[in-house]
């Protein structure tokens, strides 16, 4: 027989937080839905142009322990029709639809559409895959190479990654230890300003590209085999139920990128290093995979020729659109006193490593016993008598000596610029336009897909209300909060509250500032910042703390607030929302709102 040792959950994070940090997740449940997705784009080309090539990619099924997709009713269009056509696959199984022009129309309409049935079932997983693994199959090798945006071979990805997986038994166990760390180590930007693993090693920032590059390139040098995925999140958001009310989750609608992890008893398994491990949503569409982002990129790829002195280059706009044509999900979680201290959901994994069974033990002749020689007759003290000790009395206590009268503090002097909030957001961006052109050799280019995200609330609805944590770690006097805003419409004012904190979330309102109208907004494309001020007389004093700020409004104005992925600054839980109806806000959300609190501080 063989023995078993069961590696629980919580032996296999040695790099753990401290329990009241720590924000590891079990979930388990059902999601699944039927999405009718389709893609949307307009080209309108430049002047002189010769050629002009679209790429798009079919998405296949996928099966995995947590996540299934089917793809059915898949279909492309293009307005004019392509002058060739031709479906090409590749190394990596991606099968790309390539459409091509030799006389350029002045625009082309191409539309992409199929059905995605997507599940994510989160049971208990079992897994014996021992590590180091033994073996890797010749066919994954390429999946554990250095790359120009996974560097695995570097010494300071080698270092990391050897030190993170340090006493690892199990591949669960190598695996969860590195994810944990990027999740805490790596703080979400959109856009950084390089995508690969290197760069969010060294500044501990990075977007979707650089969480998947960087956790690629720590378990590669480890070697475990790891591809890159590329596809398109839905922004229909999910609840989690915990014990102490609702998390909720949700992606902007566009492209998305994450990994799939090589288990030799489990095939692949797909993680979203940014807070999901072991699986993803149901809110995914997988597209194509490779072994990093510049190697997946033909989904959306646009590449064309022009005259050299050509005037303009073509625009491309594009809009992706998902519909649910049916949608279940019903998710529980408990949280564990062990994990990152960001958060990170998993369902439960039992890792198990089989170990040869021990063989049975060779017979051995009994050794005749040892002769005992006759007791000796036991030696007789007599009793010591220990006189009893006499403790003196202690000294009465002298009384206190008299405090010296306390000095009045000095004043404060509110001399210091203070500027504090979720500041790194893309400003007057127009996402439907977030290409940038890319020279690939004499009179030739090239557009790929973008990974900028438009994430934001619709956050002066009538029946939902929104609030963001601010931690002040000096006394501010506050001249004006700033949230990222763009308004769509409607008619009204709006101003800013601030809430006092109560036990973690929004209490009474302390302060509120100055109303806008929105006809002081612009309405062009992009978000920016819309201060709401103070006036001379009102600027309130902030001691440190916590406290929570919201938009307030009138009328029908129609205003979305950025978010960041992830919480770039305050704590977990610090982004709260409550039917209007309901007195505790007891919803939080998994994103942060960017904001910035200008004033004034003390030295």
């Amino acid at each position: 027989m063989q023995k078993v040792l069961k590696y629980a959950l919580i032996a296999s994070l040695l790099l753990a937080a401290a329990p009241a940090a720590a924000e590891n997740f079990t979930v388990k449940g059902e999601m699944e839905s039927t999405i009718r997705y389709e893609l949307q784009h307009q080209i309108v080309a430049g002047d002189s142009m010769k050629r002009l090539v679209m790429s798009f990619v079919e998405p296949s099924s996928f099966d995995s322990p947590t996540y299934r997709q089917k793809i059915s009713n898949f279909k492309i269009t293009f307005r004019p029709d392509a002058q060739q056509k031709k479906t090409i696959e590749d190394a990596r199984g991606n099968k790309t639809i390539q459409a091509t022009w030799t006389e350029v129309p002045q625009s082309i309409d191409a539309v992409v559409s199929f059905d995605a049935q997507t599940s994510t079932g989160l049971k208990a997983i079992d897994s014996n895959a021992p590590f180091p693994m033994t073996a890797v199959p010749g066919q994954l090798k390429v999946y554990l190479q250095h790359s120009e945006q996974v560097q695995t071979n570097d010494p300071a990805i080698g270092e990391l990654s050897r030190k993170l997986i340090q006493g690892s038994k199990t591949q669960f166990d190598a695996v969860q230890k590195v994810v944990s760390w990027v999740v805490d180590h790596v703080r979400y930007v959109n856009p950084p300003v390089q995508y690969d693993a290197l760069y969010a090693l060294r500044t501990g920032r990075g977007n979707c590209q650089n969480y998947s590059h960087l956790t690629a390139a720590l378990l590669r040098n480890a070697g475990v085999p790891v591809r890159i995925v590329n596809g398109v999140t839905m922004n229909q958001p999910f609840n989690v139920s915990w014990e102490k009310g609702t998390l909720t989750f949700k992606m902007g609608q566009g492209r998305h990128s994450w990994v799939e992890v090589w288990y030799p008893d489990l095939g692949w398994v797909p993680y979203d290093p940014q807070n999901m491990q072991f699986f993803i949503s149901n809110r995914f569409v997988r597209i194509e995979v490779g072994v990093d982002n510049n190697e997946t990129k033909n989904d959306g790829l646009v590449r064309w020729a022009q005259s050299a002195g050509a005037r303009s280059k073509p625009t491309l706009q594009e809009n992706i659109g998902g519909n649910f044509l049916s949608d279940s999900s019903k998710v529980t979680a408990q949280r564990q006193n062990f994990g990152p201290k960001n958060l990170l959901l998993g369902p439960n994994v039992l890792a198990r490593l089989e170990v040869p069974a021990v063989p049975e033990p060779v017979p051995v002749p009994p050794v005749p016993a040892p002769q005992v020689p006759a007791p000796v007759p036991p030696v007789v003290v007599p009793p010591i008598v220990v006189p009893p000790v006499v403790i003196p009395p202690a000294p009465a206590p002298e009384p206190p000596k008299p405090a010296p009268p306390a000095k009045p503090p000095k004043a404060w002097e509110y001399k210091t610029p203070f500027v504090f909030g979720n500041l790194d957001y893309p400003e007057n961006l127009d996402f439907a336009f977030p290409r940038e052109t890319k020279a690939k050799g004499k009179d030739s280019f090239e557009m790929s897909r973008s990974f900028l995200v438009e994430t934001s609330e619709y956050v002066t609805t009538n029946a939902t209300q929104y609030a963001q944590v601010v931690e002040l770690a000096k006394p501010v006097t506050v001249h004006k909060v700033g949230l990222a805003l763009h308004k769509f419409g409607g008619e009204g004012w709006i101003w800013v509250d601030i809430f006092k904190d109560q036990d973690g979330k929004p209490g009474d309102i302390l302060h509120t500032t100055q109303m806008i109208s929105l006809d002081d907004i612009s309405g062009k494309p992009g978000y920016r910042w819309v201060d709401f001020k103070f006036g001379d007389k009102e600027k309130p004093v902030l001691m440190p703390g916590a406290y929570w700020i919201a938009l307030g409004f009138s009328g029908t104005p129609i205003m979305n607030w950025f978010y960041t992925y992830g919480k770039p600054v305050g704590p977990v839980y610090g982004t709260r929302y409550k039917s209007v109806f309901a007195q505790d806000w007891s919803g939080a959300l998994n994103y942060e709102f960017n904001y910035r609190v200008v004033g004034m501080t003390v030295k």
